[in-house]
């Protein structure tokens, strides 16, 4: 059976990358990206929107005018909301979310920043989050863009992803490894 993150990662990339392009073109990268990141941020907050987009049980035309009515209503126009059309007619909303994630990292690369994906065990404060971009600015070299989950499981600290590169100093992680060291031992 095919890896179908690697298949989502693909759909994801090829329509950021086409949606990055238009957004060039018209000027308005930035703006597509607070679009985008507010379609997040209710993907993130509602279960239902979520299963909207994920669910294949629903038609692209169900999901197409219930998502153009939540756009609406949100204040999202132009082409982020022409976007999701195509998405949802495709029937590739699946991948919506890897596709908001190229875009951000497709956008900061543009800016000649680099993305850094954090998953954190609870939200970060704006004092935390700022010492943190310091911090991998300090090892990049670039100013980082920083998007953080919250990921309660993790227990606690931090699981950074930078580029190919990834720094996982979660509390979970440590205490598999003293688990694994313990049972050596005994």
């Amino acid at each position: 059976m095919a890896d179908t993150s690697q298949l989502n990662s693909g759909v994801a990339e090829r329509y950021a990358s086409s949606l990055f392009e238009l957004a060039l073109e018209a000027g308005s990268v930035a703006e597509t990206g607070k679009d985008l990141d507010r379609i997040a941020d209710m993907l993130a907050e509602s279960a239902d929107l979520k299963r909207l987009v994920e669910s294949p049980v629903f038609t692209a035309e169900d999901q197409s005018n219930a998502l153009m009515a939540v756009c609406a209503k949100a204040g999202i126009s132009g082409l982020a909301a022409n976007f999701l059309k195509v998405v949802a007619a495709n029937r590739r909303l699946f991948a919506l979310s890897g596709m908001i994630r190229s875009y951000r990292v497709i956008a900061a690369r543009h800016r000649g920043e680099v993305s850094a994906e954090v998953t954190s065990a609870h939200a970060l404060s704006a004092a935390q989050e700022s010492e943190l971009k310091a911090a991998l600015k300090g090892v990049t070299g670039k100013d980082v863009t920083v998007n953080v989950t919250v990921d309660p499981s993790i227990l606690g600290g931090l699981i950074v992803k930078v580029g190919s590169r990834q720094i996982d100093t979660s509390l979970r992680t440590k205490l598999s490894t003293l688990k694994l060291a313990l049972k050596e031992v005994g």
